[in-house]
């Protein structure tokens, strides 16, 4: 069976900008691309006369509708259409088994105008087994048509205390597919202490601690353009925590962002880390959850 670059469709003009933008990924992942509807009342079989009635054939004709624009702009790519009556969260993570990666559009309907995720791709991020990419539509970075090359990036967060090579390669090839730098960012808080008037900065030699930072990331990256010499690899260590450090390197020229997600369950169930979940809700351009041990 073919692996495929798997969306979530839900009829919203963010879940048509990641089904664009999944297409441009399976096309240069060289795979098929799956556009997926979920909804559990699809039908009216139960017998409650207060629901419309069968809504696959209105769902279906939707999905043909995004299907046929895919397959005009990447004449060849192979995509697929399927509508299930499920829950959208259980429908999307019991598709992901075997496919290469999961878009999701960034559709944030709180009353919060910063966040641009909503609960479903929340809780799909959290949970998912393979990389997951939110996509909030529109124009500059995140728009399937920008422009990759030079003087565009993949920027990745890495902890420099503990590493995951899961991730790090994840981001290395994303950046290989599109001909575009690799930056790797580290962000650092000095570690405050307590006093009497309660918690307050450090008493430190920043320029200090920030040597000792980098020198936490310089081996990952001496080792990477080691084994990559014809990827740009940029060192990127910043003051400022790792959701605001990515968030500032991903502010100009983003194509994707990469963060980690420990696949270790919480005793209340599947979650994001505060990194992972800061970056999903503040950052305009594609990001990517990669599960890892």
């Amino acid at each position: 069976m073919t692996r495929c670059v798997l969306t979530g469709i839900d009829g919203s003009p963010q879940s048509e900008a990641a089904a664009l933008w999944a297409a441009a990924e399976a096309r240069r992942r060289g795979c098929a691309v799956r556009l997926l509807h979920a909804w559990p009342w699809l039908d009216a079989g139960d017998g409650n006369a207060s629901r419309p009635g069968d809504l696959r054939p209105r769902a279906s004709d939707a999905l043909r509708g995004i299907a046929d624009r895919i397959r005009h702009d990447h004449p060849g790519l192979p995509v697929e259409v399927t509508v299930v009556a499920d829950d959208p969260v259980d429908a999307l993570l019991a598709a992901t088994k075997g496919e290469e990666l999961l878009v999701l559009g960034s559709r944030g309907l709180g009353g919060f105008a910063g966040l641009l995720v909503g609960s479903v791709g929340l809780a799909v991020a959290a949970a998912a087994t393979v990389p997951t990419v939110l996509v909030r539509p529109g124009p500059g970075p995140a728009s399937p048509a920008a422009a990759v090359g030079a003087d565009r990036e993949v920027v990745v967060g890495l902890d420099g205390r503990q590493p995951d090579d899961t991730v790090v390669a994840f981001a290395v090839a994303e950046a290989q597919l599109r001909g575009c730098r690799l930056r790797v960012v580290h962000g650092w808080d000095p570690a405050p202490v307590w006093a009497y008037g309660g918690l307050m900065p450090p008493l430190v030699d920043l320029t200090e601690q920030e040597a000792t930072e980098a020198a936490l990331i310089s081996p990952v990256v001496t080792a990477l353009r080691a084994e990559h010499p014809g990827l740009d690899i940029v060192e990127d260590v910043r003051l400022g925590g790792g959701a605001r450090a990515l968030l500032e390197a991903a502010s100009t020229r983003a194509d994707l962002v990469v963060v980690g997600r420990r696949e270790h369950r919480h005793r209340l169930g599947p979650r994001l880390g505060p990194v992972a979940h800061a970056v999903l809700h503040h950052c305009a351009a594609p990001v990517v959850v990669v599960p890892h041990p």
